[in-house]
């Protein structure tokens, strides 16, 4: 099934007041597009690290709506075209122009898994649930992941990185913190290269459920792997529930901007001599990370790896 497109170009001023009459006319939902600047505070709780470059902010908005039945078609754009007279007394509304086009009705929340393979980080095969496992790749530890909606197929650099550093550090029967936890994968190879106990953490409550069924995929029982929504980071009933002194590894796979906040977090979760291992790091980052963790005194940088553009960065607890 084909859905009818419908793209208004009008100002930045005027999108409120456009938004209102679209929804006075019947249309929901809609989409805006403009190159307004984020700013700190919605990139900081966005955990956005790196932005594209839309250019400058020209004052020009597309705000569009889609239709399955046009059938009052000719009613709709003569409300809008009223409105938007309406609209122009009180501000530029802009060009004004509608644009009309097709879009195809796809299932967005599934058609990315076509592009979700198995693949091998080192003696690790990584799948997703839907695939049978490769002749050629038998012989394997396998890890089987569904992210669902929540982030983590294991295919990112960092995730990689992550779990070279959990294959080095997590010894036998270790319990580990994992900030930022998304699909489990992390915590998840944790338990099958033999970690004993798994406490995440995640913004996304998504998360939760997402886990409980990868855990089932792989034959975990729930009990090793407890998640919880929160910020460690802030939340004080989340650093409770996670614990102190406790942890032999912290890992954290997120942006350097969360990472440089958490260094002063995480030392009080770790046993003396615990390691955490961070990613998520772009090398443009590297020595902003560097920087915060040798500024806390008990934390020392041991280790750090690379692949791509992306970097891992290991320290220990003193």
């Amino acid at each position: 099934m084909k859905w009818h497109k419908f793209t208004l170009t009008t100002t930045t001023d005027a999108v409120d007041l456009v938004s209102c009459l679209f929804d006075e006319i019947g249309i929901e939902g809609i989409e805006i597009e403009d190159r307004i600047p984020l700013t700190e505070a919605e990139t900081k709780g966005m955990f956005i690290d790196i932005l594209p470059d839309m250019g400058p902010d020209d004052g020009v908005a597309k705000v569009s709506f889609y239709l399955e039945d046009i059938s009052e078609l000719d009613r709709i754009m003569k409300d809008i075209e009223t409105g938007l007279e309406e609209i122009g007394r009180f501000v530029d509304v802009g060009a004004g122009t509608i644009e009309a086009s097709e879009t195809e009705d796809k299932d967005w929340i599934n058609n990315w898994k076509q592009y979700f393979k198995p693949f091998v980080v080192d003696d690790i095969l990584i799948k997703p649930t839907w695939e049978a496992v490769p002749g050629e790749h038998e012989d394997k530890l396998l890890i089987q992941i569904d992210p669902g909606t929540a982030f983590g197929t294991g295919q990112h650099e960092t995730t990689q990185l992550c779990i070279r550093q959990l294959r080095k550090y997590a010894a036998d029967g270790a319990k580990i913190l994992d900030v930022g936890t998304g699909s489990g994968i992390l915590g998840i190879t944790a338990l099958k290269l033999g970690a004993g106990e798994i406490f995440g953490t995640d913004l996304d409550e998504n998360a939760v459920t997402a886990v409980r069924e990868n855990l089932e995929a792989n034959g975990i029982g729930g009990e090793k792997f407890r998640v919880v929504r929160g910020n460690i980071i802030h939340e004080k009933h989340v650093q409770d529930m996670a614990g102190y002194g406790c942890y032999d590894v912290a890992v954290a796979n997120i942006l350097a901007p969360v990472i440089i906040l958490l260094q002063e977090e995480i030392p009080v979760h770790l046993k003396k001599g615990g390691i955490f291992i961070t990613s998520g790091i772009i090398n443009t980052k590297e020595e902003d990370v560097k920087r915060a963790l040798s500024s806390n005194r008990e934390l020392e940088i041991i280790e750090t790896t690379y692949q791509g553009e992306w970097v891992s960065i290991t320290a220990r607890k003193l």
